[in-house]
């Protein structure tokens, strides 16, 4: 829990009737005096960075009471005692000089809040594209890079809060705007906070060309496929164990799945959120259209002075020359310019995936490959088994003296004179190969001699 690690008092400052500028000097501590600094600060260096940055502010604003003072140099030792006695800053000696930093746990809140007050914006595509990097990432290497699979759960909640964030953001400015009795300030809410803010930057990402969600469908498959994978749940789980972040397989086993189907869990349900997100535009749109539509204030005698006007014309016996104002280069006001509400996304029509039928010859082919390798690669288990068939108890096995039958004798005999060295030194301890004068030449490979001895504890 955060509360447990935190100072009792960590919030007065921000609690205080100082609380803006006890923020702003905070952020301003972390971010230009303490935040690129690796040793921590000088107490006199930092009284310093704090009474200048106090100079900005009036007393009325940096005092809490009427027992703050305010002359400079006191004031500063108040303003850091402030922050010492809340637990934001932590004071230790070095070599007897006074040295201050943050406190740990405090530094974590603080960064979060920095990060809150920058108001940075998350961008679609890169949260898409970290998720799918990193599911890719850790089913294409298992073995080694099983963490990224946490990460690519950790970016989908992410991604997903920040799109449940936007609906909600848009339903509290709606009513914002709804509860405006101002005309006019409603429409700088509408423009500013909700079309500036939401529906410019973050909500037309989602319906341009290159929208973020087209990679939607390879997460899809790509966290679907791994879940039905056994072996490569299993081998994400032995990596987890491996590296220490679980203590035995079956809860590593869990652990994999429940990240998977997190994954896939949001990408497939993006499509609810999106709908509250166009219900919320779609709706707003219709109430500022029909403001505007009413915003003039109506004129109850406007018709009966324009038919008053026609009946006066009418009546003259010298009708004005009244030429009609058409211009051709400007078309008439029609059917066209009528407002039409934004309709609703068409539904995507589901198709079922065709059946794929392999070729028997590319089976064959693949199968043979398979084969080829397998009768290509030299194994340990390979090689303990054709020695062990030649060599007796205690006995001596000289190259020459080895026949060499058919390819796949030839393949592992070529490799025996490096018995000693492969598989890391795994067979020195079974076998002793020493060479011996002569050479070996057998129709297949001509070399020097050598001679292959089991070791007696073998």
């Amino acid at each position: 829990m955060l509360f447990t690690h935190l100072s009792d008092d960590l919030f007065r400052p921000l609690a205080s009737p100082s609380r803006a500028f006890n923020a702003a000097l905070l952020l301003h501590l972390h971010r230009r005096v303490m935040g690129a600094s690796v040793e921590p600060i000088r107490k006199g260096e930092l009284l310093s960075a704090i009474g200048d940055f106090a100079a900005d502010w009036t007393q009325a604003e940096i005092a809490d009471d009427e027992t703050t003072p305010s002359e400079p140099v006191e004031r500063r030792s108040a303003i850091y005692r402030r922050l010492l006695d809340a637990g934001w800053l932590a004071e230790r000696r070095e070599r007897y000089v006074p040295v201050v930093d943050f406190d740990p746990e405090a530094r974590l809140l603080l960064e979060e809040l920095s990060r809150l007050e920058r108001g940075e914006t998350r961008s679609y595509g890169g949260a898409v594209l970290d998720v799918l990097g990193s599911l890719e990432s850790a089913l294409a290497n298992p073995a080694d890079r099983s963490e990224a699979l946490a990460n690519a759960a950790r970016a989908a909640r992410t991604f997903l809060g920040h799109v449940r964030g936007l609906a909600g953001s848009m339903r509290k400015i709606e009513e914002r705007i709804l509860r405006e009795p101002d005309q006019h300030a409603a429409f700088r809410l509408y423009f500013e906070e909700f079309v500036e803010r939401h529906l410019i930057s973050d909500y037309r990402t989602l319906h341009t060309r290159f929208n973020p969600f087209r990679f939607r469908s390879a997460i899809v498959r790509e966290a679907g496929r791994a879940l039905r994978d056994d072996l490569l749940i299993r081998s994400l789980a032995e990596s987890l164990v491996r590296e220490g972040r679980s203590p035995a397989t079956g809860p590593a086993e869990r652990s994999v799945r429940a990240d998977l189907a997190e994954i896939l869990a949001v990408f497939e349900g993006l499509d609810r959120h999106l709908e509250a997100v166009d219900d919320v535009v779609a709706r707003l749109e219709r109430r500022i259209a029909a403001s505007l539509r009413y915003l003039d204030r109506p004129d109850s005698l406007g018709i009966e002075r324009a038919a008053a006007a026609l009946r006066a014309v009418a009546a003259a016996d010298d009708p004005p020359d009244l030429a009609p104002e058409v211009s051709l280069l400007r078309p008439p006001l029609g059917e066209a310019h009528l407002y039409a509400p934004r309709s609703r996304r068409a539904p995507i029509d589901n198709e079922p995936l065709p059946e794929i039928f392999l070729d028997p010859a590319i089976e064959a082919f693949v199968q043979a490959k398979a084969d080829f390798r397998r009768r290509t690669t030299v194994t340990r288990e390979a090689m303990t088994a054709f020695l062990d068939a030649r060599l007796k108890r205690g006995g001596r096995l000289r190259g020459s003296e080895i026949a060499v039958e058919d390819v796949d004798a030839f393949v592992i005999f070529q490799r025996l004179r490096e018995v000693d060295v492969l598989f890391d030194g795994a067979l020195a301890a079974r076998y002793v190969l020493t060479g011996t004068e002569g050479r070996v030449a057998n129709g297949w490979l001509d070399c020097p001699d050598f001679t292959i001895e089991r070791r007696s504890r073998a």
